[in-house]
């Protein structure tokens, strides 16, 4: 076969490959896509962020000492919530996180430590998981963090939603979230404005709760859009 005519397949075949693919997202950019919306910061939206901490008994959240729970089936979390350490797991590794104190961590590969470049490539994949996963457990709970900034959004349906930005912490400062609650002050959905996704302002559900053993509310099941994010194995114990 000539150069020239397996040139043309594989040219064929990659466009056969993503043209369905940038279609879709092209579909997606223009009927999901919004702009961060401008908010305004003051006292009304203090008082809104508390609202909805009051709405899932902040209080017990704070008492709760230890939380374990199993994010999409993939990666498993024991946190010490009460000395801010935690082991992660996944596939035959684990990494024993100090979230205060990263130079003491440790990563292992079937029991085995790792030490090295190795070991610091396996912590810096936990840190991120951690980061990553107990968002989609606690972000509720973190309105009221250091480096983030809170305003008051009109929704279209004339409610009023909570915006919140994170401007330093975590893998990725400068995240927004806009949370829209019900009338209780409960979340119930949020949009995000995040750097991992291209397209801003797609929303995530935030319905499917449970009550630990030390009363703190947390999340079983995130929908956005089609997907599925579960979260399974959630215990809470407090003092």
């Amino acid at each position: 076969m000539k150069p020239k005519k397996i040139l043309k397949i594989i040219a064929g075949a990659i466009v056969f490959l993503t043209l369905p693919t940038l279609l879709l997202f092209g579909f997606l950019y223009v009927k999901y896509d919004e702009d961060l919306p401008t908010g305004t910061k003051g006292e009304q939206a203090e008082q809104l962020a508390t609202k909805m901490l009051n709405a899932l008994d902040f209080e017990s959240y704070k008492n709760t000492n230890y939380i374990e729970w199993t994010f999409k089936n993939r990666h498993h979390f024991k946190w010490n919530k009460a000395d801010n350490i935690c082991d992660v797991y996944w596939k035959n590794y684990k990494v024993n996180l100090n979230l205060d104190d990263t130079s003491s961590c440790k990563a292992f590969e079937n029991d085995l430590q790792i030490i090295g470049e190795d070991a610091k490539a396996l912590i810096a994949k936990a840190i991120n998981y951690f980061n990553n996963d107990s968002f989609w457990l606690v972000a509720p709970y973190k309105v009221f963090d250091k480096g983030t900034e809170r305003s008051v959004v009109t929704l279209e349906n004339g409610k009023k939603g909570l915006l919140v930005t994170y401007t330093s912490g975590g893998s990725t400062p400068g995240d927004s979230y806009l949370w829209h609650l019900d009338a209780n002050g409960k979340p119930t959905s949020f949009q995000m404005w995040v750097d991992i996704l291209p397209i801003g302002g797609l929303e995530a559900t935030w319905t499917d709760w449970t009550t630990t053993e030390s009363g703190a509310q947390l999340p079983t099941f995130h929908k956005m859009m089609v997907l599925g994010l579960e979260i399974t194995d959630v215990k809470g114990v407090g003092n």
